[in-house]
């Protein structure tokens, strides 16, 4: 069974979030922290939207919430950061994107068949 195209733009947009924060944090003293904090969730949940658990839209929607707060956070408050918040802000509404469209289309969705 193929994934839907939603779950592969998810895919995609964990796996793009978990490079970002890879690269944005290359040079941070503390690394290995970030790499727990920032990287390590997204590969989480990359695997199980692999796998294809049911939860892993839910939890992905929810994790992007915070890294959605934590890119306009640092945006605003360290322009000099340039692209990487920015970056960070385009995946996670990508996740929450990709994650709820199946829902928005179940709800609001035309039925098929019938007259």
């Amino acid at each position: 069974m193929s994934a839907s195209p939603s779950r592969r733009v998810l895919a995609a947009s964990l796996a793009l979030i978990a490079v970002l924060y890879v690269l944005w944090h290359r040079d941070d003293p503390h690394f290995g922290a970030a790499l727990l904090v920032f990287v390590l969730p997204p590969l989480v949940l990359l695997a199980a939207v692999l796998r294809g658990l049911a939860s892993a839209p839910l939890w992905s929607g929810i994790a992007a919430l915070f890294w959605f707060s934590h890119g306009v956070m640092y945006a605003w408050s360290h322009p000099e950061l340039g692209l990487y918040p920015w970056a960070g802000i385009a995946l996670s509404l990508a996740v929450v994107f990709s994650a709820s469209l199946p829902g928005i289309r179940t709800r609001f969705g035309r039925k098929r068949g019938g007259s």
